[in-house]
């Protein structure tokens, strides 16, 4: 019997960026390889530890002893310099233009630099203002990121949805007191437990605009966890 659909009341949304409104994982495998070939570390360990982290992050546990300002730049200009393959993900394009402008923001763990580059490649109409990893002091699975998104919209994290695909990302979304919601493009239903709802991607995702807020309504493939009480419509 297939699942229900899901109704959630809501007043602002936070997407994350890699994984959910583009496909980036070729250029980022491809990327974080050629570092650590380049440094002479374990590439696999590079690949597997850096998705949904912020290089600084992915640095910190790949090579404590670096100089992270040095590493740092060196992986941005891999990054910047590499989007071939990169696609926007379905239902992406239609879901954006169905919200209003001010109700929703980018919420990455990607430098300011690397997603501006990113977004343009995908022709995605990018807000004048997101949250990148240069503007928190700590980034997923903390909260601190997606706090920051809701303080950007001016909407208390409560009201807000999380879009994620990352384990580190439902876990921050899910710390931050947001209603998350995670698809299982990149990353297994096992490992998003922390996700309120999972769905396969944002193709069946409709929004609603009514004077109370935006509703989005959508059919979960697994629930993850009861959702809050807060979080139903």
């Amino acid at each position: 019997m297939s699942a229900s659909p899901v109704e959630i009341l809501c007043q602002g949304i936070l997407f994350d960026m890699d994984g959910i409104l583009i496909s980036s994982l070729e250029a980022v495998e491809r990327s974080w390889t050629k570092w650590a070939e380049l440094r002479g570390f374990d590439p696999a360990m590079a690949r597997r530890i850096a998705h949904g982290r912020r290089a600084v992050d992915t640095l910190a546990t790949m090579c404590p002893e670096c100089d992270c300002d040095v590493e740092l730049k060196l992986i941005e200009d891999i990054e910047v310099a590499d989007n071939e393959g990169l696609t926007v993900l379905p239902g992406v394009c239609e879901l954006l233009a169905a919200l209003p402008a001010d109700r929703w923001t980018v919420v990455t763990s990607a430098t300011e630099r690397l997603a501006r580059v990113r977004l343009a490649a995908g022709k995605i109409p990018a807000p004048e203002q997101i949250v990148t990893a240069d503007r928190v002091s700590r980034g997923k699975p903390h909260p601190d990121p997606f706090l920051a998104g809701a303080a950007l919209l001016g909407i208390a994290p409560k009201d807000c949805v999380v879009f994620e695909d990352s384990a580190a990302g439902a876990i921050a979304g899910r710390a931050a007191g947001c209603t998350v919601v995670a698809t299982t493009f990149s990353h297994s239903a096992e490992s998003l437990e922390a996700a309120h709802y999972l769905v396969k991607d944002l193709i069946g995702v409709r929004v609603a605009i009514r004077d109370d807020g935006i509703v989005l309504t959508f059919v979960p493939i697994e629930n993850a966890t009861e959702p809050k009480a807060d979080a139903r419509s």
